[in-house]
């Protein structure tokens, strides 16, 4: 997938480059956050600003771009983050971009490595050291892993802090984890239903619970007064950065609504979010300690990629703790009814395919002529938008399977293995 990647892709990208006059910089995405953060605290300028945005282009793409050029980039690479990202990422303002982006990347790399047995703690699977090893590798080579690595996407940070947070409230660290999920909300549509899952939990057992809120809650007041403090009026600007991205990447759409229509895909979410809405409100009795808790916490991530406005593949690092719970639980689900089976090949074809596709054309630009490369160079990326969706009805399966059992924790039993594996 690596090699895929770098090769095939990467490859692909800097021939459509030359071929049509598509500027080509730096391309990492933690750049327009770092140099907005750096401009601001150093230079007291507005990193909202078009002028920033103009210099962010400079350095993202290589030059500024041109409105009259009908293939440059449509993505203008402003600074469309809340304001207080500049606080984790103050540290490393006076350094020069590159070492920055050499310690983000490895940064990245072992963060991801690390949600891993977080995830595991946090199901309280305890799989062998080896089998870890190899889940770790594996999911280091996934095609939305590898991307957002390459890019230094924060949506691994945010994914990483969100493991972190979900595990601290298991081990019963409640203030710690209030604040790490605040400072998760640098990507707000990312966090904001799992933030009303565990603030509806919190609120089911109130007495026992409250220091996660209050964390959560001071944490969050003390990031937009820090903002504020520094620009003040940051956050109507910060509104308008949202509604402009909307406009220039063309008005996203849901995963639902490629699937279907966007009509429907509105319709479909609305009703799936009601769905959720009503599971957690009938499991915010359950102990965090408890199993139906990380897989209540997993439904929510794993449903949050399907119904959000975006469909970029770095944010399916949050599909980690379903894709884990599924793969635990692979043989109940197998020998459950038949639909169920369904799932799990469908399923497991879907996450399959990248790989395999990967393998091919990787060994393909290394055997054959460029051209069949150049053609196919996509079709890892063709399984990228059921994945989400598959993942979501299996680990929803799962879930029911829990609410519907006198005892949810029956589900945990024993560590199960896929059949034939």
């Amino acid at each position: 997938m690596w090699f895929y990647v770098q090769h095939v892709v990467i490859g692909h990208q800097q021939a459509e480059a030359a071929l049509h006059g598509i500027p080509r910089g730096n391309l990492c995405d933690l750049y327009p956050r770092w140099f907005g953060a750096r401009e601001l605290l150093l230079h007291h300028r507005n990193p909202y600003s078009p002028e920033i945005t103009r210099e962010i282009q400079i350095g993202y793409y290589g030059r500024a771009l041109d409105p009259n050029r009908s293939d440059d980039p449509h993505d203008q690479m402003a600074f469309a983050y809340p304001l207080y990202v500049i606080f984790l990422l103050a540290p490393t303002i006076t350094l020069p971009f590159l070492p920055v982006r050499f310690v983000a990347h490895w940064f990245f790399v072992l963060l991801t490595a690390a949600s891993v047995p977080l995830w595991l703690r946090t199901t309280r699977w305890r799989p062998s050291p080896a089998l870890t090893s190899i889940l770790v590798i594996l999911t280091l080579g996934t095609l939305p892993v590898v991307l957002g690595i390459k890019l230094e996407q924060l949506t691994l940070l945010v994914g990483g802090m969100i493991a972190g947070c979900v595990l601290l409230l298991v081990s019963g660290y409640l203030v710690l984890a209030g604040i790490l999920l605040a400072f998760a909300t640098i990507k707000p549509q990312l966090v904001f239903l799992i933030v009303a899952w565990l603030v509806v939990w919190a609120c089911g057992d109130y007495r026992r619970r409250r220091r996660f809120l209050w964390s959560f809650g001071l944490t969050m007041t003390a990031l937009f007064a820090a903002a504020e403090f520094v620009m003040p009026g940051w956050i109507g600007q910060f509104v308008d950065a949202m509604a402009a991205y909307r406009q220039y990447t063309g008005r996203q759409v849901s995963i639902l609504s490629i699937l279907t229509t966007p009509k429907l895909g509105l319709l479909f979410s609305a009703l799936v979010v009601l769905g959720l809405a009503v599971i957690c409100w009938r499991m915010r009795h359950v102990p965090s300690g408890d199993p139906a808790f990380a897989l209540v916490s997993s439904v929510v991530l794993a449903l949050t990629l399907v119904v959000i406005p975006m469909t970029s593949l770095y944010n399916q690092i949050l599909l980690l703790p379903a894709v884990l719970l599924i793969v635990r639980h692979g043989a109940f689900l197998w020998r459950k009814d038949p639909l169920t089976r369904m799932l799990c090949l469908f399923t497991g074809s879907a996450m399959l395919w990248p790989w395999l596709a990967a393998s091919a054309l990787s060994l393909a630009s290394l055997l054959t002529r460029a051209k069949f490369v150049e053609e196919y160079w996509a079709a890892p990326f063709w399984a990228s938008m059921t994945i989400p969706m598959a993942v979501l009805l299996l680990v929803a399966r799962l879930c029911a399977f829990s609410l519907l059992n006198p005892n949810p924790s029956a589900v945990e039993a024993r560590p199960a293995e896929l059949p034939g594996v």
